[in-house]
């Protein structure tokens, strides 16, 4: 997948929205965020998780 950790990955419009909402604006901000968080965001389903948590694995990050 190689995604940059200065961009989210596409994991869909309304997942996106709410990453944007909560001010999240790049991958790398992402790492650490507990998954239980970024799950209770409207529009970020288990589908969306998994992606990102995909690609922060890519740069040797990973969700809280």
């Amino acid at each position: 997948m190689t995604s940059s950790p200065d961009t989210l990955p596409k994991i869909g419009a309304p997942a996106t929205r709410a990453l944007h909402d909560a001010g999240y604006t790049a991958l790398r901000q992402l790492a650490g965020v507990p998954r239980a968080d970024l799950a209770k965001l409207h529009g970020l389903g288990p589908k969306a998780l998994g992606i990102l948590q995909a690609a922060l694995e890519e740069h040797g990050l990973s969700l809280g």
